[in-house]
């Protein structure tokens, strides 16, 4: 599959203050990369319980949606657009991102509060259902961009499509990357293919090889507090029928870690990379 990207970030939101959150972190990051922002509220069953509760049509969805485009472009000097869709936000945020072909999606997550309860499992399915990369984010606002970048790598197989994303990003963001990786010579050798790569395009990084590799999300994300890190990135892998992703328990603990520093979670895709990149 060859999915189309039009430059645009995707935003699904419950509107809840970690929802507007990661509505603002869409909206800087949009400004530096050029492009177009789209909020999505899925109309859920918990949706329309809380619009009855307060005695509200559905139309007042679409009121709220249009009142944060208005802020947001007013905010941050970008194009966006409001959008509700009924469905559920385990299928229907995939869908609408696959859709207006998004090149990023992101999600923010939080304990048992507003409609939607994104937290957890939810929001994992969310993940690995994404046509996209999603950056995951929490309580932690967003400070000027993603100046530091902890680029995890854990095997020899696989890593291009998270090193083309790290590059794209750092490129946008005159971010500097730092290569966190297990210890192995074949591990190595893929360090220096990545490393031969975000050399040719200029792209500062540094290397890091853990003292063992046992516990390796708890290293990764001590590394990656201890330098003031704005972004980890880690990449999801196909399951046997090759039509869905798996997180490994690691992973999660990334995700969720508790300096809440975003999480850029990237599905295995055929991406057409001369759209993005031109390296």
């Amino acid at each position: 599959m060859d999915d189309k990207m039009n430059n645009l970030v995707l935003v699904p939101t419950d509107f809840t203050p970690v929802g507007d959150n990661a509505i603002n972190q869409a909206a800087e990051a949009a400004k530096f990369l050029n492009y177009k922002v789209v909020v999505l509220h899925v109309i859920d069953k918990n949706t329309k319980a809380q619009l009855k509760k307060e005695n509200l049509e559905e139309a007042s969805i679409k009121e709220k949606l249009a009142a944060i485009a208005k802020e947001i472009k007013d905010t941050y000097d970008v194009d966006v657009e409001g959008m509700a869709r009924e469905g559920s936000i385990f299928t229907t945020i995939s869908d609408v991102a696959k859709e207006l072909g998004a090149n990023l999606l992101y999600l923010g997550t939080h304990g048992k509060i507003g409609m939607q309860h994104l937290t957890g499992s939810f929001a994992l399915k969310v993940v690995t259902s994404s046509p996209a990369p999603v950056i995951v984010v929490q309580k932690r606002s967003f400070d000027e961009g993603y100046g530091h970048i902890v680029l995890p790598i854990t095997s020899d197989s696989g890593p291009w499509e998270k090193t083309k994303w790290a590059a794209h990003i750092a490129k946008q963001f005159k971010s500097e990357i730092h290569i966190y990786q297990m210890a192995g010579e074949h591990i190595k050798e893929a360090v220096n293919q990545i490393t031969d790569f975000f050399s040719k395009n200029e792209i500062s990084y540094t290397i890091r090889v853990a003292t063992k590799n046992t516990n390796f999300a708890k290293q990764v994300i001590d590394y990656a507090t201890s330098n003031n890190s704005d972004l980890i990135m880690i990449m999801t892998d196909p399951d046997q029928s090759l039509k869905k992703y798996i997180l490994g328990s690691w992973d999660e603990q990334i995700i969720f870690n508790t300096s809440q520093i975003p999480v850029m979670c990237v599905n295995p895709r055929k991406f057409n990379w001369q759209k993005i990149v031109s390296y």
